[in-house]
């Protein structure tokens, strides 16, 4: 899922649009979008008057913006007009892997978006709260992997972003549904140093979760499990995170990898952590031997290539 205008849409308030080279150009070859203006599903039209939200943090109201057309009345409360325009997408929203939002909007920011009211002292301060959409779509699908334009220019976070996305999409094609544990089990095993790049706690906390299985109530082990590993995947990965990973895997070529390779690569992994290198380098070499000299079980992991290559993430951490 998109907002309509990170894909050029011209739905904005001045008939403008936010269109996203990063979404179209980079993750667009790789991605089917569902775009999608909750202003536009509710009938405001464009242009528009600008609207902000009032009051309490958590319950907001949605008013027009101070200091526009004096005939627009700014005590009127438009939210639920706002949510009405969008509740049937959000009850559509299981059938997606993703969503990139539009940030500061009333509507579809997801975090830092201004919520105002009268203070104490009787000028009008405001909290940070999260768009009318954003909130009720984060709150349907909890799961979901959620994200702001503007924030996936941070390397990090594009990373921690787009795995989810292609985790999210794998654990509905293979486990979802099926029913089996063995699917479970085949699909951790797959994801165990991902997981671990991202958080240890989480790893370890799966592993409990998949130390037998539930008869009683698989389909709960499988959704506890999906939570964790989402919530896992969520946490941005730093270099010390992934050189522990990597440590890990380069343990399974110790007793196939020549003494001087064994070497070199466990010197790229200390650089890289170092921060003198990216990811990307040691990673190259860790799959030119695990090619040569691994095993069907850790060639197949998915912390190798968590997503396409081609989108040079790794470039860049």
């Amino acid at each position: 899922g998109i907002s309509a205008c990170l894909l050029g849409d011209e739905v904005r308030y001045n008939a403008g649009h936010k269109r996203s080279g990063l979404c179209l150009d980079k993750l667009g070859p790789l991605l089917s979008y569902q775009k999608f203006c909750p202003e536009m599903a509710a009938g405001f039209g464009t242009p528009r008057p600008t609207l902000r939200l009032y009051g309490d943090v958590d319950s907001p109201q949605l008013v027009y913006n101070p200091g526009q057309n004096k005939n627009l009345d700014f005590n009127h409360d438009h939210a639920q007009q706002l949510r009405q325009g969008f509740e049937p997408l959000v009850g559509a929203t299981a059938a997606l892997d993703g969503y990139v939002l539009m940030s500061n909007s009333p509507s579809c920011g997801m975090e830092r978006v201004k919520v105002y009211h009268r203070a104490a002292s009787g000028f009008e301060g405001w909290h940070m709260g999260r768009g009318l959409f954003a909130a009720a779509l984060m709150k349907a699908q909890p799961l979901l992997p959620v994200e702001e334009e503007g924030r996936l220019n941070d390397p990090q976070l594009i990373d921690s972003f787009v795995s989810r996305v292609f985790a999210h999409w794998d654990f509905r094609q293979r486990v979802l549904g099926k029913g089996s544990f063995t699917e479970l089990l085949n699909f951790h095993s797959r994801y165990k140093y991902l997981l671990m790049a991202h958080s240890v706690p989480a790893y370890q906390e799966a592993g409990r979760l998949l130390a037998t299985r539930c008869k009683e109530d698989f389909e709960r082990q499988c959704q506890d499990y999906f939570t964790v590993l989402m919530a896992g995947l969520k946490q941005v990965a730093t270099r010390k995170s992934h050189s522990n990973a990597l440590l890990h895997v380069l343990g399974y070529l110790r007793d196939q990898l020549p003494g001087p390779a064994r070497q070199d690569l466990a010197d790229h992994i200390h650089r890289y952590r170092r921060g003198e290198i990216f990811l990307a380098t040691p990673m190259a070499l860790l799959k030119h031997y695990l090619q040569q000299y691994g095993s069907d079980y850790i060639c197949q992991q998915v912390y190798l290539e968590p997503y396409p290559d081609s989108l040079g993430l790794r470039n860049a951490i």
